[in-house]
């Protein structure tokens, strides 16, 4: 008889189930559209970059290096938790792998993964040490984790030094040497007292900055006019690095046919020296005069000169709010008048103030301003000159590209302070045409601390163990008092 009754849901019964129906349609559909959303997000994302100084971010020049690679791009990196470096080398290689399917990233901690660490080893026929390893087309390249960092002195205090990330451009120009067959060929003048780039004296030595440039993928190599008496057709750049003697007519002469034949130089040439060079500047519309510029807005000892501000030309914009140090420059000075329809363009790249000037006693203890003799400010102490087809036009006629600069020992291997060692390199890039290198400087490495007394350490001590979780239990009593009355 029990057996035949029928239960007959109850209305409030009915609401009930079609409440919990609805409860659990809307949790699959939450689902569902969290699932649409994230397959959507993990196709089209979007990164943004908050932090300080943006260090996670890839430079443009990186992005445009990636996009030129024909293939696959595989980045291992060998490196110990432990190493100061390892949370940047990390930031920095996940930036790389989200640069879609093409870059692959492996992290091996040789102490954790020895086996695999050992393969790593064996595979690439790695020296040992912590390292970075590129792959792609077949070839590899190891970069030691030791050289992504780098100690130069600050800027305002020679004594003190501070510490540079560099591994974006050493990975980023690794991977641009692999799209080169050959590598370009600088060649340091030798023989008229110029820097060495093999030598590693703080004062006179351009040992660093040599190796800054191999760093870059360039063959670095000295040049003795006097007895190759010939400039070698591999020659991409020729550097006169502070000649203190006069070039012979016939060193001269090479200079000018080299020039005249699409070359490219970069003259670092210091006050109070006459090179024999002046008349083959001259001709390409600059004036090399006897004098030192003066500045006292720009100055700390009367010996220097700090350059912040500077012009938009390639090879300076990424350096604006950078300084860069130079020592008794002399001027570099644009001729007001060029004759000849094959006119060089003529840029200059950072001037003294308005306020200073270029005095032409630079044996003066006291230099004053004299309107008669001196040239008033601004005044350049660098400029780019170019020459080659008429803007405007499309031609494949490779231009000609020089870079004169009024101070030599600004790239010896003490004084790479500041942006020293990013505009001579700046410098080589664009004369080089080899502008997606530029503006990659290094980052500083710069720790942030919150520094805390016992008193502070009391209050965030019971705000964030005492008062918040007494909140969020007192809030819990509260519903659950509410919901029983």
């Amino acid at each position: 008889m029990l057996s035949r009754l029928k239960i007959i849901p109850t209305p409030e019964r009915l609401r009930r189930l079609a409440a919990r129906g609805l409860i659990v349609l809307q949790v699959l559909l939450a689902i569902l559209i969290f699932g649409m959303l994230n397959n959507l997000a993990g196709r089209h994302y979007q990164r943004w970059h908050w932090e300080h100084q943006s260090r996670r971010q890839l430079s443009n020049q990186t992005l445009r290096i990636l996009d030129a690679m024909p293939g696959r791009i595989r980045m291992t990196a060998l490196i110990r938790p432990s190493n100061p470096v390892f949370h940047r080398v990390s930031i920095l290689l996940e930036e790389y792998a989200t640069q879609g399917d093409k870059v692959s990233v492996e992290i091996i901690h040789p102490d954790r993964d020895m086996a695999r660490a050992e393969e790593c080893i064996r595979q690439y026929e790695l020296p040992g040490g912590e390292c970075i390893v590129i792959e792609t087309g077949g070839r590899h390249r190891a970069i030691p984790v030791a050289d992504l960092v780098v100690s130069e002195p600050m800027p305002e205090h020679p004594d003190d030094v501070r510490q540079l990330f560099r591994g974006e451009q050493l990975l980023s120009g690794a991977l641009q040497a692999f799209s080169q067959s050959t590598w370009p060929a600088v060649y340091f003048t030798q023989g008229h007292g110029e820097h060495s780039p093999e030598d590693f004296d703080r004062h006179r030595g351009y040992s660093h900055i040599a190796a800054r440039l191999r760093d870059a993928n360039l063959e670095v190599a000295s040049l003795a006019l006097g007895e190759t008496r010939a400039i070698p057709n591999n020659c991409a750049l020729l550097i006169l690095a502070g000649p203190t003697r006069e070039f012979l007519p016939f060193e001269i002469a090479l200079i000018r046919d080299y020039l005249n034949h699409k070359g490219r130089v970069l003259a670092l040439l210091d006050a109070r020296i006459r090179t024999g060079l002046e008349p083959l500047f001259r001709d390409w519309g600059v004036d090399l005069t006897d004098d030192i510029i003066v500045d006292d807005a720009l100055t700390l000892s009367g010996r220097d000169l700090y350059i912040t501000d500077y012009s938009d030309h390639p090879i300076t914009a990424p350096l604006q709010g950078l300084a860069s140090v130079f020592y008794l420059p002399r001027s570099i000075r644009p001729r007001q008048f060029y004759a000849g329809g094959d006119k060089p363009v003529i840029t200059p790249l950072f001037t003294s103030t308005p306020n200073g000037w270029a005095e032409s006693t630079p044996d003066d203890p006291a230099p004053a301003f004299d309107p008669q003799a001196d040239l008033p400010g601004p005044v350049p102490l660098a400029v780019a000159i170019e020459r080659g087809p008429i803007p405007g036009v499309h031609s494949q006629i490779r231009p000609t590209r020089l870079v004169v600069v009024g101070d030599s020992d600004f790239a010896a291997n003490g004084s790479l302070a500041g942006a020293n060692s990013d505009f001579f390199l700046n410098a080589v890039h664009w004369l080089l045409e080899r502008e997606d290198l530029l503006s990659l400087p290094a980052q500083p490495m710069t720790d942030f601390q919150i520094v805390v007394n016992a008193r502070q350490l009391r209050c965030c001590f019971g705000l964030i163990v005492v008062l918040w979780p007494a909140l969020a239990a007192a809030c819990g009593l509260i519903a659950g008092w509410r919901r029983r009355t």
